[in-house]
Parts: structure tokens; sequence; C-alpha cells
């Protein structure tokens, strides 16, 4: 992991050095909607542990650049720097009489409903590769490429909602707690798109991003036995590059 994060580094870092005529940098702004899947996923922590693992819906921000790769602008390299709102939500409903009843719920309780969210805050690094169908990096294109990322903050809550036959309810919140200690601090994965951008910059896509490291911190666990539980993301963003270098 550690290598190939170096030669991703060493990509952007080239690609950088090498830029020509054409280069470009801009903004981009997106919501996200993510989750984590794996077959050990049930076993990160947080609000309601064990229960369902649903998506949450989130933001992301950042810088953008275009670099060029062929001097016709069919294929660009577009690196970008984003803080990205990853996470899931768990959640569990309990309605059946007789499992409230074992639970120690009392007979005018209808059914209990509890709801939990973490919320990952990332400093991401993808570096996509694009395939455009204009010169320029216009037109529709298609990306590809990997991304690493930094776990700068993790928070959680959760709300529990009691219903009762009369129509009552008795709702509890949790005020949001922050810890990261149980999650690895960095993240490998990669992304597919596509997008359509204009000849002047404004841009829309969409994306797909799988992290290919496990979340769990597992340091003295090697690859082969680590429990498997892996970032999952869908991403809808706007952009605009200015024409620099044009």
């Amino acid at each position: 992991m550690k290598k190939l994060a170096l030669l991703t580094l060493g990509l952007a870092t080239a690609s950088l050095a090498h830029a020509q005529s054409g280069f470009r940098i801009g903004v981009r702004v997106g919501g996200t909607y993510s989750t984590i899947g794996g077959k050990n996923a049930d076993q990160v922590g947080g609000p309601n542990s064990g229960a369902d693992i649903n998506y949450l819906a989130g933001f992301n921000a950042g810088l953008s650049f275009q670099l060029p790769l062929s001097s016709d602008g069919f294929w660009t390299l577009a690196p970008e720097i984003l803080v990205d709102r990853k996470g899931f939500k768990r959640s569990y409903t309990i309605s059946d009489r007789g499992t409230l009843t074992s639970q120690g719920y009392a007979n005018n309780v209808e059914k209990f409903q509890s709801e939990g969210k973490r919320i990952l805050t990332y400093i991401d690094l993808p570096i996509p590769v694009r395939i455009n169908t204009a010169p320029g990096g216009s037109g529709l294109y298609f990306e590809l490429g990997p991304q690493i990322g930094y776990m700068a903050r993790s928070s959680q809550d959760f709300t529990q909602t009691t219903k009762f036959n009369n129509g009552d309810k008795d709702k509890t919140s949790t005020p949001a707690g922050d810890y990261k200690e149980d999650l690895a601090s960095f993240d490998i994965g990669g992304l597919a798109g596509v997008g359509y951008q204009t000849e002047g910059g404004i841009s829309v896509g969409v994306r797909y991003n799988q992290g290919f490291k496990s979340l769990f911190d597992t340091k003295d666990v090697s690859a082969k036995y680590e429990p498997k539980a892996f970032n999952r993301m869908f991403t809808v963003q706007l952009g605009y590059l200015l024409p620099l270098g044009k």
C-alpha cells in the first residue's frame, strides 16, 4: 500500500512538473452518497454496531487541475484536492410484540427504532486520467484513476425513538462524539466516472469511489488476515476551470 501511495504522489508530481500550455486550475463542489462494505463491515465501531448499514448523504469541495497528456488534448490528467464527507448510517426497528416483550419493553410500546450515523471526513487526492471526446478537455469525458486519502475527523451520533400505542413518541438524541482511533488514518482506492465539460471550463460529472485499503486499524495483523471493510461513495460534482495557460 505504501508503494502505491508513493507511486500515486510521484505521478502527480511528475505531471505538474511537465505541464505544458493548457494547464488549468479551478474549483469543484458536489454531493456525496457513501457507505461502507466488505464481509466485516458490520464490525466497524459506531452507533448500533451490528445493525443494518445504509448510505449517508454528504458533500465535498476543493481544488481541481487539468494537465494535458497529449498534444491534441484528448488525454488529460485531472488531479484534485478535496475535502470529502463520507460515512454510513446504521438503523434497526423492533415492532414485533414478542421481541419487544423479551427485551423488556412495556406492553404499551408499539415500536422501537434506533438510528445512528458515523461521519468520516477525509482529505482526498484523486488523480484520474480522462479520455475526452473533444480536444482541449471539452465535451463528454470518461475518467479512471487512483485516489489516496487521510481521515482528518470521525464523528458519530444516534437517535432512539419509542412509539406508544396511543400515538405518543419518546425521542432521545445522543450528542456527536469524536474519535477515530479504531480506524485507519489513510485510505487508498480508485475511482471511475463520466462527465461533460464546456470549452469555458464549466463541468458536471458523476463518479464512483471504491476503497481498497481496509478501514480497520490492525497494526499487528497481516493484510491476508485483516478484517475487511471499505469505503464506497457515489459523487455528483460541479466544477469550473480558469483558463490559465491558454
